[in-house]
């Protein structure tokens, strides 16, 4: 599984208004509505019920919300790049800015897990998370997600 197959660079944003964990599901959800075709509401909806269940921070300020909800077809990715962090409920206590969320159809089982698998493998590269924070240019933030794959395989 390759990044390139889960994210599109239209599903990249930098953010600079986030004030919630609240609000920035609502932001998520707009962008899987956007670029997915997923209902906003659902969406919402399904992160916040795998948020009831613990949090999603990972440490380092890195946060991967995820869910397998009805109506999604396929793995689907979506990243945000936060101007201010955010209060996670991380175990190392730290805020989180850069959040990489992935949906899944109900039955995907070994492909949100690669998919898992991928993004947190991609977001444990020190420089990697070093590059994002440093850039606020979607384009920029797409590339260097995508480039870091094709590194790690080499």
């Amino acid at each position: 599984m390759l990044m390139s197959e889960i994210l599109k660079v239209d599903a990249v944003k930098s953010l600079s208004g986030c004030t919630s964990k609240k609000r920035l599901f609502h932001d998520l959800g707009s962008v899987a509505e956007t670029v997915h075709g997923i209902d906003s509401k659902a969406v919402i909806d399904a992160l916040l019920e795998r948020e009831s269940l613990g949090p999603t921070a990972v440490g380092k300020g890195i946060a991967l919300p995820h869910a397998r909800m009805e109506g999604v077809d396929t793995v689907c990715g979506m990243f945000l790049r936060l101007e201010k962090p955010l209060e996670f409920d991380a175990a190392d206590k730290q805020p989180v800015d850069l959040i990489f969320a992935l949906l899944a159809p109900v039955n995907a089982g070994v492909q949100h897990l690669k998919a898992l698998a991928l993004v947190s493998r991609t977001l444990r590269d020190a420089d990697t998370c070093a590059k994002l924070r440093a850039n606020a240019d979607v384009n920029a933030l797409y590339t260097l997600l995508t480039e870091a794959e094709s590194h790690q395989a080499a």
